[in-house]
């Protein structure tokens, strides 16, 4: 592994305390980013294949992101506190990965709440009564 990637155990570890930390402030943001993590191929694009990338020889890993979101302070200075951290997922690991991943995701999401929309229709049906045109 590369440096700044943690093993898959420790990164569902960090990531349910990152999600957990989210909900007790009762605001904030958590950023789950993935992508094919390539290494040096020979294949070259050709006229007959331009997109010789996309059908590598043997399945490529995936690299799998977190961060808190929170890069800068009120200050405009960077922030010390900013969380991010990565794993990478193996081919053979995939299955096995993406349903502890989806539990994560969904004991995440159980305290979101909808947002509250009824201040902005009262302003726009409130802002339409006040507004009639005499001729």
């Amino acid at each position: 592994m590369a440096s700044g990637h943690v093993s898959n155990g420790e990164f569902f570890t960090r990531l349910a305390s990152l999600v957990e930390k989210t909900q007790k402030k009762g605001h904030g943001s958590v950023h789950l980013t993935q992508k094919r993590l390539s290494y040096e191929t020979t294949t070259v694009p050709s006229k007959d294949n331009p997109l010789a990338d996309l059908n590598p020889a043997a399945p490529l890993p995936i690299l799998v992101r977190v961060s808190d979101g929170n890069t800068q302070s009120k200050d405009r200075v960077k922030n010390k506190d900013h969380v991010k951290f990565a794993t990478v997922v193996q081919p053979d690991e995939l299955e096995t990965f993406f349903t502890r991943y989806a539990e994560v995701c969904k004991v995440g999401m159980q305290s979101l709440r909808k947002r509250d929309r009824s201040k902005r229709k009262k302003t726009k049906k409130g802002g339409l009564k006040g507004t009639e045109v005499k001729g």
